[in-house]
């Protein structure tokens, strides 16, 4: 097994210089880091996490709180934030509530989180103000992923102005009747982004003097299974059809689209779909969606934290990261 010896012997440097280099911390050229960086990966080197917790004081990891991980949003970030750990030689530690939620007590006791990680990113949650408290005296930096926590940093994409673009696209083509398929109320998950996605679209659509029905705005809680369900009541009968719907996610626009293949409605000649994502099944299926990117996002303020663990100064203000719509096949202009 290769050892930091042998990456310093390779290169004639001391191994204090290796170890800084490989840690990302001050006092390494960027040449020599560079050069380390290589010849340990060259050589097959894998930095210890405990040894460098031992010299350093830390754990070498960092926690992930989520309500679940099946969900492709939470997997995806995970994904980013693990890239992130593994190139800083930090190890993941995942705190799943499971969907139910009902091991929040244990999850959110200070000891349990202070004993084992360095940081910790909190995924799209509903906190209670007991839970709140907790994560602001952690001795450790936090972050939330997704849906922002009200006094708590946050990354994530500007979800009004995202459903808002979804709409004006629709509008754009010409659809003035235009449903809703919205998402959220499980388990305090994405409290806010269904919240904000739904003002958005009821805003838009009042900003054009466009009327909403309350038969067309459905709950689909971003899944495509509800979302499905929730298309099949809101295009039932023929004669009340809205002519294009927006999707709070991807995974329920997947279930509008299934919907009008069973009620035999064409898309887009019929029926105009957007969702918000660009999941990974969004381009096979030919959906018009607005793209974000949650492995990014994960992999962003994993980085945020790690560059404060190495001393860095705080970064209190957060930049709101990008959407881009994306048009596929999906979405045309309204039907004559």
């Amino acid at each position: 097994m290769t050892s930091i010896e042998d990456v310093a012997k390779s290169l004639g440097v001391s191994t204090a210089t290796v170890s800084r280099a490989l840690r990302g911390l001050p006092g390494v050229s960027p040449s020599t880091r560079s050069r380390v960086e290589q010849e340990a990966q060259n050589l097959g080197y894998v930095p210890s996490s405990a040894a460098a917790g031992l010299a350093s004081g830390r754990t070498m990891a960092l926690g992930v709180l989520l309500p679940q991980i099946e969900r492709w949003y939470f997997s995806a970030v995970l994904e980013g934030v693990d890239r992130r750990l593994r190139a800083a030689g930090y190890d993941l530690v995942l705190f799943s509530l499971g969907g139910s939620g009902v091991n929040r007590g244990r999850v959110f006791h200070r000891s349990i989180l202070r004993k084992r990680i360095d940081g910790l990113l909190v995924l799209c949650l509903e906190l209670t103000d007991s839970e709140r408290s907790s994560l602001l005296e952690l001795e450790s930096p936090t972050i939330v992923v997704g849906g922002a926590v009200e006094g708590v940093r946050h990354v994530g994409i500007d979800d009004g102005a995202a459903a808002r673009d979804a709409v004006e696209h629709l509008i754009g083509l010409g659809h003035t009747r235009i449903g809703h398929l919205r998402g959220g109320g499980s388990f305090g998950i994405d409290f806010q982004v269904p919240r904000i996605r739904e003002t958005a679209y009821r805003r838009t659509m009042a900003d054009h003097g466009l009327g909403i029905r309350p038969e067309w705005e459905v709950f689909g809680d971003f899944r495509f299974k509800e979302g499905l369900a929730g298309a099949l009541q809101m295009l039932a009968d023929p004669g009340n059809r809205p002519t294009a719907v927006f999707c709070s996610s991807d995974e329920m626009a997947f279930g509008v689209l299934r919907a009008a293949v069973e009620l035999g409605i064409d898309v887009p000649g019929e029926l105009s779909v957007i969702g918000i994502d660009d999941h990974e099944f969004s381009d096979p299926m030919g959906l018009t969606t607005i793209r974000q990117s949650p492995v990014d996002q994960g992999d962003f303020a994993a980085g945020i934290l790690l560059d404060e663990l190495q001393g860095q100064p705080a970064a209190d203000v957060i930049p709101v990261q990008p959407h881009q719509l994306i048009v596929r096949g999906s979405t045309g202009p309204v039907p004559r």
